[in-house]
Formats: C-alpha cells, structure tokens, sequence
C-alpha cells in the first residue's frame, strides 16, 4: 500500500513557526484539510511537494525522501493560483505541460483528451484559457495536475470562488480520483470536506490539532452546540457574547444556534454538532487554543 510519511516536519520563516512538528502518515484515499488564513496548510503542502525544503523533520513516500527528482512522477499540484498563458487554448496548454513533465508526444495529446473529458472541457478544448470562467480554470488545473497519472494529488483551495454548481461538480471529481491515490484538499469551505474527505486534518497556528473521519472529530465539541429562542432584547445579548453559527427571524423572536462551553440560557439545548460548529469553535477563539 502507498504511504506518505510526514515525521515531526517543522518550517520556520525566521521567528515565525509556519508548521510546528507535524507528523502523519497519509494512505489512499481523501484527505480534507481545514485550517484559517495563516493556519499553515500551504506551507504544509509546498513541503509535500518538495517545493520547500523542512527546517526540520522529514517527508518521505514509500521510503524515498520528496526532495528526489523520482518523486515528481508520483506527484500532482495545482496550487492556489496556478500559472497558464492566457492566449493559449485549454489543449494547447496541456500539451505544454505534458512537454515539461517529459510525456512522449502522442501519448501527451491522448491522455490530455482524456482529461479535458473526465472535467467536462472537451467542448472548450480549441477555445482561449482567457475566455474561461472560474470554474473551468480550477478545472483545468485539475487536469493538468493529473498529466502524469499522479499516486499523490494535492490541491490548495480548488474550490474557491466557485459558484455551488461548479463546486458539487468538482467534489464528485475529487471523490472519483481519490478511489485509487492519495488525494489532499485543502480548504476553508468546510462543506467540501464534509462531503468527500475519507479523512480530516485540522490546523491551526501550524499545529496539526485534529486527525480522523468526520465522526470522530465531531465528538470532541458535543456537549458544545446549542440552539434557542429568544426576544430580541436576549439575542443581542448572546450574540455579543457567543460566536452565533445561525441566525433567523422566527416570528416575534430570534431562533440562534451558537457554541458554547456552558448553557448559554435557560431555554438552550443541546444540539447535534456538525463539522460547521468545530470549526467555527477552534477559529473563533471559543476553545482557548
């Protein structure tokens, strides 16, 4: 079985500690990471992909450390932003990386036909990058990032600035790649995870604080959701004091679901945590970490 190990990995960028020995050890499958702006998730996934050398630690897949040029045949990234020439048309520019990652010729314009169908551009194949929405951008990156039939994948905010069709569309393709790779997704939309990732990781402030299914890490805040309804007067009161996760106009009152430590009134009770609420409850402050 395929295994990227990570052990005790740290980065630091002068005094600042952007990863704080991270250790994991990452089998087939999805795997979601969660973690605010600033939290560390990019540097940790440039340091997956050999782009950034550890201050400390090491990062190795099956034994052969990710700094080895072999590695790259095993690897694909689509970054945050990823490069392309805007005049080139979405086939042009994967026959151009294709090029780089030394695919023969003709296998380099089957495989890339390949791709542009398995994310729904093969109609846009002759049309200019520049035209492109959003959307079809991250899904390009996708298919690039695939050229080389990777083992590993990781992808830094793919979904971002998607409208929620183009989301739903490329979280069933994640879920499909992940069936025989190792695939990261990082992210801030917690949905994406929710919906897809066999297995989440948590950061924050470069520490990697949660790792396991979604059910397991759930658990740790029940106890810690709430919902009520209040008058207006005590929902202004509750909301300055609790990070409040919904809000809604009930009638003459205020329905709030918020999370808490204690009861946040007599008329709160107990209510079924989602992956939203941990969130919300380790980047909010709430948690004291």
């Amino acid at each position: 079985m395929q295994q990227l190990t990570l052990d005790r990995v740290t980065k630091h960028y002068g005094s600042k500690i952007a990863c704080d020995r991270i250790s994991l050890v990452l089998h087939q499958g999805v795997y979601g990471l969660l973690g605010a702006n600033g939290a560390g998730k990019t540097t940790l996934m440039r340091m997956m992909c050999g782009v950034l050398t550890p201050t400390s630690g090491s990062i190795a897949y099956d034994g052969m450390d990710v700094s080895r040029e072999d590695y790259r045949d095993a690897l694909g990234y689509q970054p945050q932003e990823f490069g392309y020439y805007p005049e080139f048309s979405a086939m042009d520019f994967m026959l151009y990386i294709a090029a780089l990652k030394g695919i023969p010729k003709p296998r380099a314009k089957e495989k890339a036909w390949e791709l542009l169908e398995l994310v729904s551009l093969e109609k846009e194949s002759k049309k200019k990058i520049k035209t492109f929405s959003g959307g079809m951008k991250q899904r390009l990156g996708v298919a690039q990032s695939m050229l080389n039939d990777p083992k590993i994948l990781i992808l830094d905010e793919p979904t971002a600035g998607l409208d929620p069709k183009e989301r739903i569309r490329f979280r069933n393709l994640i879920s499909r790649l992940g069936a025989d790779r190792i695939v990261l997704l990082s992210t801030h939309i917690v949905s994406d995870v929710e919906h897809i990732a066999d297995t989440i990781l948590v950061m924050k402030d470069g520490q990697l604080i949660h790792n396991g299914s979604l059910e397991e890490i759930i658990r740790t805040i029940e106890g810690k959701v709430w919902e009520c309804v209040v008058q207006q007067e005590a929902a202004d009161v509750l909301c300055e004091k609790y990070p409040v996760i919904n809000l809604r106009q009930e009638n003459q009152n205020i329905f709030l679901r918020l999370i808490c430590e204690k009861k946040p009134c007599d008329s709160a009770v107990n209510a079924q945590a989602a992956l939203e609420d941990l969130y919300l409850y380790y980047f909010s402050g709430v948690s004291g970490q």
